[in-house]
Order: C-alpha cells, then sequence, then structure tokens
C-alpha cells in the first residue's frame, strides 16, 4: 500500500508539472495579469489603470487585476516592478512621477529606462493650479498676492516627494517668490480629502484627476500647465497666457514591465493598447477627463522616458530638489 500510494503522489506531481510546463508555453496571456498602480485608488493613475486593465480584458480574453501600491513617489511600485520575473503577468502604470521625477530627485534608486521594459504610452493630461473653495482668490494674480501676505495659509499637497504635483509647484514658487510648505501624501487623493477638511489649500495635480473636483465646485482652477487651453476645461487660463511659459508640464501614463520582458510580449501588448486608443469611444472617454491619448511604439515611448528623465534631472538641479 505504501509503494502504490507513493506511486500514486509520484504520478500527481508529474502531471502536476505538466500542466505548468503546459501553461507557461500556452500563448500569452494565459492566466490572470497584475498591473501595478504606484498610487492609492482616487487618482489618475488609477483611474487610467482601471480603464485600460478592463479594455486589456476585453482585447486578450484574460483578467487585468490594478494592485494598488501607494508610496515614495512610486519608488515602491517601480521597485516591485523592476525585481518581477519578466514573464509579461507584473506590469506596471509607469508615469511622470515614477519614469520622470522621482528618479530625478532620488539618485540611484533605479533608472527608468535601463531597469524596466519600456512598452505603451497610453497619454497625458497638464497640470492644473487649484485652491480650496473657501480660499478668498478667484484667478492666479489673487492667489499670488494673497500667498504673499499670507504664507502661512497656502500649504500644498503632493502625492509624494519628487512627483510632478511637487517639482511644478516648486519651480512656481521660484518663479512667483512665494512661501509655501510642501506636505506629501500617498496619493493626490488623500491631497484633496485633506483640501475638503481644510488642512491644505493648495494642489497642483493633473488636470484628469482634478476635474471631478472642480465641476463639483469644491475647488477653483487658476491655472494649466499647457500650451493651449485644455478643451475638457475651456475657461481655465493657462500659464503662458498669464505671463508664465516656464510653469509647463504634462502628467503622462504609459504601461511599463519589469527588465527584458521578452520581445513577443512586449509587441503584443504594445498592439493591443494601441488598439485599445484607436477605439473612438475610449478616446472620448479619456478626453472628457481632460486626457489625451499618445499612442507610441515601444521604442517611441523609451526615448519619450529618457527625455522626460533628463528634463527633470535639470528642473531638480536648477531648483536644488533632492530627497533621499
Amino acid at each position: 500500500m505504501n509503494i502504490k500510494y507513493l506511486l500514486l503522489i509520484a504520478s500527481s506531481l508529474m502531471a502536476f508539472h505538466g500542466l505548468d510546463a503546459w501553461a507557461d508555453d500556452a500563448p500569452y496571456p494565459n492566466r490572470a495579469v497584475r498591473i501595478i498602480a504606484p498610487q492609492a485608488p482616487g487618482g489618475g493613475v488609477d483611474l487610467v489603470g482601471r480603464v485600460i486593465a478592463d479594455q486589456l480584458h476585453l482585447v486578450l480574453g484574460q483578467t487585468f487585476l490594478i494592485d494598488n501600491e501607494a508610496g515614495a513617489g512610486g519608488a515602491i511600485a517601480a521597485q516591485m516592478t523592476n525585481k518581477a520575473k519578466p514573464d509579461g503577468y507584473t506590469l506596471m502604470i509607469g508615469y511622470v512621477a515614477t519614469h520622470g521625477t522621482t528618479p530625478a530627485v532620488k539618485k540611484n534608486i533605479y533608472d527608468p529606462v535601463k531597469d524596466f521594459t519600456a512598452i505603451a504610452m497610453i497619454g497625458g493630461t497638464p497640470n492644473v493650479l487649484v485652491v480650496n473653495k473657501n480660499m478668498p482668490v478667484n484667478n492666479l494674480k489673487e492667489f499670488i498676492e494673497y500667498a504673499k501676505a499670507n504664507p502661512s495659509k497656502v500649504d500644498y499637497g503632493t502625492s509624494g516627494v519628487g512627483t510632478l504635483n511637487h517639482l511644478i509647484m516648486e519651480q512656481f514658487k521660484s518663479v512667483t517668490g512665494i512661501k509655501s510648505l510642501a506636505i506629501p501624501y500617498r496619493s493626490i487623493g488623500q491631497a484633496f480629502t485633506d483640501s475638503m477638511g481644510g488642512q491644505i489649500q493648495v494642489i497642483f495635480p493633473g488636470l484628469s484627476a482634478a476635474s471631478p473636483h472642480i465641476k463639483s465646485g469644491l475647488f477653483k482652477p487658476l491655472a494649466v500647465t499647457s500650451e493651449k487651453r485644455n478643451p475638457a476645461q475651456p475657461g481655465i487660463p493657462t500659464f503662458k497666457e498669464l505671463g508664465y511659459p516656464a510653469i509647463s508640464s504634462l502628467t503622462w501614463y504609459g504601461i511599463v514591465g519589469p527588465p527584458k520582458l521578452p520581445e513577443a510580449i512586449k509587441i503584443q501588448l504594445n498592439q493591443a493598447i494601441n488598439k485599445i486608443l484607436d477605439n473612438p469611444e475610449i478616446r472620448k472617454k479619456f478626453a472628457d477627463e481632460a486626457l489625451n491619448v499618445m499612442p507610441m511604439s515601444s521604442q517611441e515611448f523609451e526615448n519619450y522616458i529618457g527625455d522626460e528623465f533628463a528634463r527633470w534631472s535639470e528642473v531638480a538641479k536648477n531648483s536644488h530638489i533632492t530627497a533621499n
């Protein structure tokens, strides 16, 4: 009986490993795919991630699950992705913070190009300076005057040290001479919550994340960082037209994976995402959220990341912004 029992176990193990090997050899994807979102729920990263995850499920026929891993300006999620097995089952929403500003101010944590596989660009939205509805200002000029007269009443929230909403506000402070204390949060959604509660007064988020709060009337928009006014919020002037052309930025989002991701999987995902972005309904859905789609090849996206990292490294250097 013992021998028969051992043979039965051995046979079962062989069958199990055979199925496991079959799964590895089966066409990708043949099981659920994890997409790490480097912010808590409620921000632009989460919004974009869930739209893309739902659409990838429809296009590729497998479940794509969003896993929110907030903290350290996205560095925690980025390092988790970097160390993941390069098999296509761990992906990440790589965005301007994780692959532009955070590595620009936190030296030697990872290389945003070499330590990842750039898969596909999704799109971008400008940043917008917003203030709590109770702040007694209605335009940028009034805000600057108020901030200079009341430096203790214009604390601003960020989604972490080194994120774009941190760097662009610091650049704005440098240009205008205002004083404002940065309060880091695990996500921009948490910053909005605290601002509604009165703990902070100012935020400089992506327009996509800010739009619902602007439409609700809880926040007043003062200016956007784009070259032209955004069609989703045409009433908001640009910093350029208000005399601050240097205040320019784009909160962009894409999909990246661990380094050495197989070329075939990279191409398959890039083609699937570009197909999604070509869908008029998805383009409109993103446009309604003030986000313009920006389809690219994987190589074009990799080049874009490199350019963004170089740009924000220069801004951080000139503004003397560093973080541990």
